[in-house]
């Protein structure tokens, strides 16, 4: 299989950690050598329940007793979809009250710039350095690192950068703006956390030149932060919402959200703004709906930020220079890439997945399911604090 994975199956970096995955439960993946792994990473921010949620398992089995895909997005009058949707406009802001359904973060990212440019009939985007929004090309013309989107140019014209807590760049904000898209905690840039309200000076100057506010909260929503979604922890309300990663509770799916009258605009003059034959997906939607009723009927959101103190009490070492992040998206920092590489290596042959952060090589991924326990945390986090005491003996740092 291992011969097979590298010959048919297109890779995304030179050096894939190709563990050969078993089953997954809880908090743990198992290889086929039946070696288990304690999982702090969740699928990249994904997992939102755990493997195999119980909920989530019994939702997706239901429906696919009923029916699977029957129709293009939009047509047809299906359950799970609405019931999705109506009770995410329920704990949402009075004016993010319509929500499109898709297949990935980055095809709603897709879907919010389309948006943006008709409500507003203009062209230019602002977005921030080292941000990331996806990897299709309209979200990567608004990914702010070139060395990974040069090859792919030209993209779309027309769009700025700004720095993540710089208010005097808001300035580039103008009457020529469609919109600025931000993520509410920069993810690939290291987990940082918007300064000084700057989200809300962003709120004010889009209000100030009438351009729209898009947030991305793929990495930060559903619960991850200890709220729902992560703008609700800056006093702030965006236009448009971009969603996905931890909505289907580790079945692929996106979605974005605005107002109806601003979504409206998408089913005419042209119709179709925008489609998808997935989207909405019954048996996605429901894992999605399951997976946000649990998040809502229960403690699980509080725990995230009870975890995080947790989390820094014990991440104390000579080699973790700070922990960014909120919640249970948290970031140890060492001093240098290498260290960084070693702890993640090493903790994975001892049994504990952590992973990289796209744009900052000195991070380390924190992200476990909001599910993980007290001690499964402690048993992580002594992993971690092993590696590093070897590190540091091995290079007398």
């Amino acid at each position: 299989m291992r011969k097979d994975f590298f010959k048919y199956q297109a890779q995304t970096s030179p050096n894939p950690l190709a563990m050969q995955v078993s089953h997954a439960k809880g908090s743990y993946i198992y290889d086929t050598n039946n070696k288990k792994y304690l999982d702090f990473v969740a699928g990249v921010s994904a997992c939102t329940l755990g493997h195999q949620p119980e909920r989530v398992n019994q939702a997706i089995k239901d429906q696919l007793d009923r029916y699977s895909h029957v129709m293009v997005y939009g047509e047809y009058i299906q359950d799970p979809a609405v019931a999705f949707c109506k009770l995410l406009a329920e704990h949402l802001p009075a004016q993010l009250n319509k929500t499109y359904l898709v297949n990935s973060g980055t095809e709603a990212t897709e879907g919010a710039l389309k948006l943006a440019k008709r409500v507003t009939g203009r062209s230019q985007f602002i977005s921030c350095h080292n941000a990331y929004h996806g990897n299709t090309m309209g979200s990567m013309s608004v990914m702010g690192c070139e060395d990974r989107k040069r090859a792919f140019r030209p993209l779309l014209p027309d769009v700025d950068f700004i720095t993540f807590n710089n208010e005097a760049d808001l300035q580039k904000i103008t009457t020529k703006t469609a919109a600025i898209i931000l993520e509410s905690i920069q993810g690939g840039a290291g987990f940082i956390e918007p300064k000084d309200d700057f989200l809300l000076k962003v709120r004010n100057r889009c209000d100030e030149v009438g351009a729209l506010m898009i947030v991305d909260e793929i990495q930060p929503g559903f619960g991850r932060t200890g709220k729902l979604f992560g703008f609700q922890n800056y006093n702030v309300i965006p236009d448009i919402l971009v969603l996905g990663k931890g909505m289907g509770g580790g079945m692929p799916v996106g979605a974005f959200t605005a107002n109806d009258q601003h979504m409206d605009l998408l089913f005419d003059n042209p119709k179709f703004g925008h489609i998808t034959t997935f989207g909405g997906h019954p048996v996605i939607a429901a894992a999605s709906l399951a997976t946000l009723q649990e998040l809502v009927e229960t403690d699980i959101m509080a725990q995230t930020l009870e975890k995080e103190k947790l989390f820094r009490e014990l991440l104390v070492h000579p080699l973790i220079v700070e922990v960014r992040g909120r919640g249970l998206m948290l970031a140890p920092m060492t001093a240098s890439d290498a260290i960084t590489n070693q702890v993640i290596m090493k903790c994975q042959d001892k049994g504990l997945i952590l992973f990289w952060l796209l744009f900052d090589g000195k991070a380390i991924r924190i992200t476990p399911p909001l599910t993980i326990s007290e001690d499964e945390i402690r048993e992580g986090c002594q992993i971690i604090l092993e590696v590093l005491d070897e590190i540091q003996q091995s290079e007398n740092l």
